[in-house]
């Protein structure tokens, strides 16, 4: 029998004959090929991998004098380019010089049938658990064999078009910063049409006047959707609608949220771009803006619930994208306290920022209001520079007790 060598992928246990040898595999098989092949005894040499399983595998096998040369290559489960090798050792160490890919050598043997079945990489539920080679990250329910080349470098493989079943390389955890994008070595499956798993709906009120009919109209547009109510305090509401979540990202919808018949509740985020809020754009009747203000957010339900600090705004003081999609109308203009607290509330963060498109909305929600209740827009609007200007605390209007009871005192309500 010639000599075995068995490379150590994944460190688990292999049944192989008594006289193998294991040896350290340093990321590449060519590598470890050359350093076995250096060390053989015999004319040929077995090169196996721990990540396969031998149980049936017929280590008498010899190949026929025309293919004496030949480097014989078994298949890895579905993977062409396997794991296990008969090499001639004095062929491979004439071409040996002139290769910098294994697949560079003149004659590859490739055995498809029988294969060599590869052992299951483990499945995780992030990044940071992944401690073998490789593992599965199946956000999506998913029922999928796939067998990666460890030829070359290690493919971040991608099975559906949000990324929410992935393959995921050990070698990713070094590169990861924000997003699986800082990884250079992506590949998509576009055979795999895995279904994806709709997003929660969760619908957020907190006695707005229109909340039972936004409600219902939501409920024609969407039927899953869940409604929470009633929570003492903003974040704590956000929290309690992420607790009702079953799924890692979910569409929170608002009580002022008026939804548009043709809103696809059926959309993904990008799983490749990491944990981030994602804003829809909402349309707001009383001034003619749309921008990201009211809209529905599909919130990352992890972000959420480990989130402790946050400024004025709880969503963006998180990692965020916008989806330039206008979801809703933002009926904010049902009581002269509703009215006025949005107005107030998004002036009072539209003063913070200095760009030119935060400076033309604050002045559009100063001067222009029209509808019901649209001087209750306006004096919300100016009043809030007026607020700021006078240097109070403003993390004080996060919370909707306190602007209950600023609007009830400064106006006699």
């Amino acid at each position: 029998m010639f000599d075995i060598f068995c490379m150590q992928i994944t460190d688990d246990p292999v049944d192989l004959p008594a006289h193998t040898e294991y040896t350290r595999w340093n990321g590449t098989h060519l590598d470890t090929i050359r350093r076995c092949v250096n060390r053989a005894r015999t004319e040929y040499v077995w090169i196996v991998a721990d990540c396969c399983n031998y149980a049936t595998f017929d280590f008498t096998w010899q190949p026929v004098p025309w293919e004496a040369d030949q480097i014989h290559c078994w298949a890895s489960g579905n993977q062409k380019f396997g794991d296990t090798f008969l090499v001639p050792v004095q062929a491979f160490k004439e071409q040996e010089a002139g290769l910098k890919l294994l697949e560079w050598y003149e004659h590859i043997n490739w055995h498809t049938d029988p294969c060599v079945p590869r052992k299951p990489w483990p499945t995780v539920n992030t990044l940071d658990e992944i401690s073998s080679l490789y593992a599965w990250i199946k956000n999506t329910p998913a029922d999928i064999v796939y067998d990666p080349s460890l030829w070359k470098e290690r493919n971040l493989h991608v099975f559906n078009k949000s990324g929410s079943v992935l393959l995921v390389p050990r070698d990713c955890k070094t590169h990861f910063k924000e997003q699986y994008y800082d990884y250079p070595y992506i590949l998509r499956h576009k055979e795999h049409n895995i279904a994806e798993q709709p997003l929660d709906v969760v619908y957020l009120s907190n006695g707005e006047k229109n909340a039972l009919k936004n409600y219902n109209n939501l409920k024609e547009v969407c039927p899953r959707a869940k409604w929470v109510s009633g929570i003492t305090g903003r974040a704590e509401a956000y929290k309690a609608c992420a607790e009702v979540s079953e799924t890692p990202w979910f569409f929170n919808v608002f009580a002022k949220c008026n939804i548009l018949q043709e809103f696809d509740f059926n959309w993904q985020p990008d799983w490749l771009q990491g944990d981030k809020h994602w804003i829809f754009h909402a349309r707001n009747p009383v001034n003619g803006l749309e921008y990201g203000h009211m809209g529905i957010i599909a919130y990352n339900k992890k972000l959420v619930l480990e989130q402790t600090e946050w400024g004025l705004d709880f969503t963006l003081s998180a990692r965020h994208g916008v989806v330039p999609v206008v979801g809703s109308i933002a009926e904010f203009n049902t009581t002269p306290y509703e009215t006025w607290r949005t107005a107030f509330r998004e002036c009072i963060k539209l003063t913070q920022q200095s760009d030119i498109e935060s400076r033309y909305r604050l002045e559009q929600w100063c001067t222009v209001a029209e509808g019901e209740h649209a001087e209750w827009s306006i004096e919300g609007a100016t009043y809030a520079t007026v607020y700021v200007a006078s240097g109070n605390n403003l993390q004080d209007t996060f919370e909707w007790g306190f602007l209950e009871e600023l609007f009830n005192s400064k106006y006699n309500f």
